[in-house]
């Protein structure tokens, strides 16, 4: 044991010390009023109403005042229904962007905007009439147009609410939509300065039409989706051979779209292939080929339409380049029935190998290709369907047989044209194909080419193709892919039809003379037009009588008013216009245009086609493109599959900043997946973070404003 120290004799014992237990001032306790807890939820629209007491954004604007401005264009949402999770990433990468560059030191100015006009919200109304017993073509049109105006202001209402939820900081007070009468009036002024300049032209010509929105659609408006169509084989007997060994043949032309046969009236080869005439020796029962018949092919493709023919043995007695064709006529299939035309051979560029039979069934009312060709050559394109989907009276054996439905659903067209073609002996054999086939992206109806008198800018007439693309070289795309993708689009694209034949929108307001259907192009009168418009909205346009807009020096018995309307991109690519050079808070061009992948083909496509044949170059001088939102297993989401993420649903279970949180981890520049699990961890994310920054505030305590 240790030995214990002994007493200081004559000593007393020291007093013990008392212990204090308060070790605050020896120990690091960080101390602030910042809770623990978000409750996102209810304290998000706290901040909101703080947000606006206390006018944050005029307090912002006026900070900046004399700043070099920043502006992100907003591309409009459509006015029709709640918000979606693409709605709410895109909105949220906007209010990231401009943010970051009003920290940056620019005047960074967001305008939000809405695309108020179109097809989905007349179809709503009329879906109203319906339920009610009542016939739309019977209501007014400014009585059908006015109950269109109140459907899109209600959802401009609720969407504005839904964005601002978000945390978007934008001037919700003063957005801008496609529906107020300045801008209508703007889009008119810039359908008239297409007019003036020339590259606005009315035109028959076959444009993908909808039976069941009784309108054509641009390109932007189309998808592509598997369809099982029937297909057929036909002979088309040479009447006029430019070599011996097509004299009694007959071509074989293949086509996926037998009710176009009607309207055949050639068949284009390619020149530089090597065709052939096939003797046939042998056939399998059931084969609609004659064995002895001369048949005229691609040699390419003689095996694989041997066995779509069903012909089990043949013999090549000729093979020759595909130009030696040029001169040779055929005769119409259903020659003798009121079909009583030559056929000729024309070379054509379209024409493949890759599947067919190398010689291609031409149509020029339906297809673009085909139109172009019989232009090239001569033949016109005629008016052989109506917009109710059927064949028009003048068509021989046909008339009133139809194409597509009302409801889509495909009618007895195919059936009764292909009995028609087998009952005069040119059918040859007959299937079905499972392929890509357009459709309407609102209805999701197959769609139908049919010539229609539309109005068209024209890509070449002032260079407009050349310019757009000088102009995308000019513009930086994020990503870099981007530059590709509208380039292409532009390389190829036909004329931009503008025309559609409904009620709700800006109508193509101008004139056209009688006499030699040209359309009037009198500066007077759309000085005219966009003045009444800028007063009352494009309403002015069927309240007032033609002799209004003419004036004194013309008649309007010798013009007829058009009732069109533009296409909504038209319009939507006509904001820059009306927004960025019209609002003084705002400038021209913009800084960037920011939204998803498929704006390519719609509103970066239609801005650019718009300002560059208005102004000769680019509305932006940036492109930011977004992928889709994905569910967690990279499926697109459906109410089918039970896989929908609401955006109001996460913001009123975790708040808004689980989303925001989510957006800017995620990489914008794919598709971007989403889902419960997902939106779990961005909530621990969230935690993690808000722990973090409540211990670097508690360490700041007791320090001065100088010191921290």
């Amino acid at each position: 044991m240790t030995a214990q120290p002994a007493e200081t004799p004559g000593t007393a014992p020291a007093a013990a010390q008392p212990v204090s237990g308060d070790y605050r001032s020896t120990v690091f306790l960080p101390k602030t009023d910042f809770p623990m807890r978000g409750g996102l939820p209810q304290k998000e629209p706290e901040l909101l109403a703080r947000w606006a007491q206390t006018d944050l954004l005029g307090r912002i604007r006026a900070a900046s005042k004399g700043r070099e401005k920043f502006v992100l264009h907003d591309g409009p949402p459509y006015a029709n229904g709640d918000i979606h999770i693409g709605h709410a990433v895109n909105k949220i990468l906007k209010d990231i962007v401009v943010r970051t560059r009003q920290m940056l030191g620019r005047d960074s100015v967001y305008v939000p905007g809405w695309d108020c006009h179109g097809l989905p919200i007349e179809w709503k109304i009329e879906e109203k009439y319906r339920k009610a017993g009542q016939d739309k073509d019977a209501v007014p049109v400014l009585q059908f147009r006015e109950e269109c105006r109140a459907f899109a202001k209600h959802w401009v209402g609720v969407q504005s609410e839904q964005f601002q939820r978000l945390g978007v900081m934008g001037d919700w007070a003063d957005p801008y939509l496609t529906m107020t009468d300045a801008a209508e009036a703007q889009i008119v002024r810039e359908i008239h300065k297409f007019l003036l300049n020339g590259g606005l032209y009315r035109g028959l010509k076959p444009v993908l039409w909808s039976v069941v929105e009784k309108t054509a659609l641009a390109e932007a408006e189309v998808e592509y989706q598997d369809l099982t169509s029937d297909m057929v084989w036909v002979r088309f007997p040479v009447t006029k051979a430019s070599r011996p060994s097509l004299d009694g043949a007959a071509a074989v032309a293949w086509t996926t779209t037998p009710w176009t046969l009607p309207a055949n009236r050639a068949i284009a080869y390619g020149p530089d292939f090597e065709y052939g005439v096939y003797k046939v020796d042998t056939v399998a029962e059931g084969s609609l080929a004659k064995p002895g018949e001369t048949l005229v092919l691609a040699t390419a493709l003689a095996e694989a339409v041997a066995k779509d023919l069903a012909v089990t043995g043949w013999t090549a007695i000729d093979k020759f380049p595909g130009s030696e064709l040029a001169g040779t006529v055929a005769r119409h299939p259903l020659a003798g029935q009121g079909y009583e035309f030559e056929v000729p051979f024309l070379p054509g560029g379209h024409v493949t190998v890759d599947a067919g039979t190398g010689l291609v069934h031409t149509a020029p009312s339906h297809g673009a290709d085909d139109f172009d060709l019989g232009r090239a050559h001569g033949i016109p394109a005629t008016e052989t369907v109506t917009e109710d989907g059927s064949y028009h009276v003048s068509v021989p054996l046909f008339a009133g047989h139809v194409i597509t439905r009302p409801d889509g659903k495909k009618g007895d067209a195919n059936k009764v044209v292909t009995a028609a073609v087998e009952a005069a002996g040119g059918l040859l054999a007959k299937g079905q194909i499972r392929h890509s086939y357009p459709h309407s992206w609102r209805s999701k109806a197959p769609l139908i080419f049919r010539a229609t008198p539309q109005w068209f800018i024209s890509m070449e007439t002032n260079g407009l193709r050349e310019t757009a693309l000088a102009a995308l070289k000019q513009t930086r795309f994020v990503p870099e892919q981007g530059y590709n993708r509208l380039s292409s689009m532009i390389e190829s694209r036909p004329d931009w039809v503008i025309s559609r034949q409904r009620a709700w929108g800006v109508p193509i307001a101008i004139f056209v003379d009688k006499k030699t259907g040209e359309p009037l192009r009198d500066t007077a009168v759309c000085q005219r037009i966009a003045a009444a418009f800028e007063l009352e909205g494009a309403d002015a346009w069927y309240k007032h009588d033609a002799q209004f807009f003419l004036g004194n020096t013309l008649k309007t018995e010798d013009y007829e008013q058009v009732l069109d309307i533009v296409d909504v991109w038209f319009e939507s690519g006509s904001t820059h216009a009306f927004v960025l050079e019209q609002r003084p808070d705002l400038k021209w061009p913009a800084d960037l245009y920011l939204e998803g992948s498929d704006q390519h083909r719609g509103w970066f496509h239609s801005s650019l086609l718009e300002s560059c044949g208005t102004r000769g170059r680019a509305p932006y001088d940036a492109v930011l493109t977004h992928g889709f939102v994905l569910d967690e297993q990279s499926r697109k989401m459906s109410k089918s599959l039970g896989n929908v993420v609401a955006p109001q649903t996460v913001v009123d279970q975790s708040g808004a900043d689980i989303l925001r949180l989510w957006v800017v981890s995620t990489d914008y520049s794919e598709d971007m997946r989403v889902g419960k699990e997902i939106l779990k961890y961005q909530a621990d994310a969230y935690r993690r973070l808000r722990n973090t920054l409540r211990y670097l505030l508690g360490a700041l305590d007791g320090f001065q404003d100088s010191e921290r």
